[in-house]
């Protein structure tokens, strides 16, 4: 099923494959300047918001007009950029590995959904308590921070994810606090006994 998943995705994305690997290769820091360019390309874009100051339904129709134009555009003329016809295998491997990948972060999203529903069928105080405990810090954290502050820190810290996790930079950091967080609950283990 995922397998007939993925090569539908990777049918309907075949007029994006050149944009999708450079795109792949940005986010995963192939270079080591890329993050730094992620960074001034988002802070230059969210600065253009900031100084125009649209709207939302100037900001709604301009950022769907913008999608628009790249379906229309990007698979006319990508292979003349990107010269289609020199398609490799490792390429091609590459993005069958990046479609694989889309699709189980869908299938994720969608069985975190039915875990969700399901806590509310089986157990609707838990999912009360929790949906309300978590939209109310939502909510708080909204009011403290400008809603362009976060929308920026929310994209920039997803731009940068990948990268992370290809350096091996978040695996560094988890472990390190799993390991202070052990050292805690074995000092209190001391203390209690």
């Amino acid at each position: 099923m995922e397998a007939q998943e993925t090569a539908q995705l990777e049918e309907q994305l075949q007029g994006w494959g050149e944009v999708i690997l450079s795109g792949d290769r940005v986010l995963r820091w192939e270079k080591p300047w890329f993050p730094a360019a992620l960074m001034v390309v988002t802070s230059v874009l969210f600065l253009l918001i900031y100084y125009l100051d649209p709207s939302v339904l100037t900001g709604l129709s301009c950022s769907v007009m913008l999608l628009c134009l790249a379906d229309y555009l990007v698979p006319t003329i990508a292979p003349k950029v990107f010269g289609s016809n020199k398609w490799t295998s490792e390429q091609q491997q590459r993005f069958h590995e990046i479609c694989g990948n889309l699709v189980k972060t869908q299938r994720r999203i969608v069985g975190w959904w039915k875990r969700l529903c399901t806590l509310k069928e089986e157990k609707p105080k838990m999912y009360f308590a929790s949906v309300i405990s978590t939209l109310l810090t939502a909510a708080w954290i909204g009011q403290q921070v400008h809603n362009l502050l976060l929308t920026y820190l929310i994209v920039s810290c997803l731009l940068l994810l990948p990268g992370l996790n290809q350096q091996g930079i978040i695996t560094k950091y988890v472990a390190m606090a799993k390991r202070e967080i052990n050292k805690l609950l074995k000092q209190k283990e001391k203390k209690n006994e």
